[in-house]
């Protein structure tokens, strides 16, 4: 009989990203129940835009995108941290 556990590690929701400092309110959070493997894909395809959208606002003198790329970095690491915390289960 096998009793290896086939069930894949999934988010564990507890991760939160804050903006600002002393503010108690989350800009964001991870929801429970995502399948880490997703997660992390879901991470390293953000991290990727980040890195193009870094790269077009330093260029182009566009702070607008800078922030916006500092946005999804903070949500792919969310991502990855919950993800982590999933696979320790």
């Amino acid at each position: 009989m096998d009793t290896s556990d086939t069930t894949p590690n999934t988010t564990v929701g507890k991760t939160r990203f804050y903006q600002g400092k002393g503010l108690t309110q989350p800009l964001f959070c991870i929801e429970p129940g995502i399948p880490c493997e997703r997660a992390r894909e879901q991470a390293s395809e953000l991290m990727g835009y980040v890195r193009d959208m870094t790269l077009s606002g330093v260029m182009d003198e566009n702070p607008q995108l800078v922030w916006a790329s500092y946005y999804l970095s903070a949500l792919a690491k969310a991502l990855m941290d919950d993800a982590e915390l999933g696979m320790r289960r």
